[in-house]
C-alpha cells in the first residue's frame, strides 16, 4: 500500500451516487451464496458488491470491469474510501 502518494481520482467524484442494494451482494445472491463477510458501494454507480475478504471479491470485480476507482465501506458507522487505482485509503 502506498501511503505517500496522494490520490487525484477523490477529486473526480461526484454526488455520492444511490446505492443499487440495501444490504446484500447481488452477485453472491445470483451465484446462491449468502458468504460475503463486509460489503462495500462505488462511489462512481452506487454498485454493491462484497469485499476482498469474501470469497468472491465481487467489489474488486467491479473495479476491473468497469475501472471505477473508488468505493467506501458500506457498513453500519464505517465512511472509509479505498482507491484501487493508488491502492490506498482516501
Amino acid at each position: 500500500m502506498n501511503l505517500t502518494m496522494s490520490c487525484t481520482h477523490i477529486a473526480d467524484l461526484g454526488p455520492e451516487p444511490v446505492a443499487d442494494a440495501v444490504s446484500e451482494c447481488a452477485e453472491c445472491l445470483a451465484e446462491g451464496s449468502r458468504g460475503w463477510v463486509h460489503l462495500r458501494k462505488c462511489l462512481t454507480c452506487g454498485h454493491i458488491a462484497c469485499c476482498d475478504s469474501s470469497p468472491a471479491r465481487h467489489a474488486s470485480q467491479h473495479f476491473q470491469v468497469t475501472g471505477h476507482p473508488i468505493m467506501r465501506s458500506y457498513e453500519p458507522g464505517e465512511q472509509w474510501r479505498w482507491c484501487y487505482v493508488d491502492s490506498r485509503i482516501v
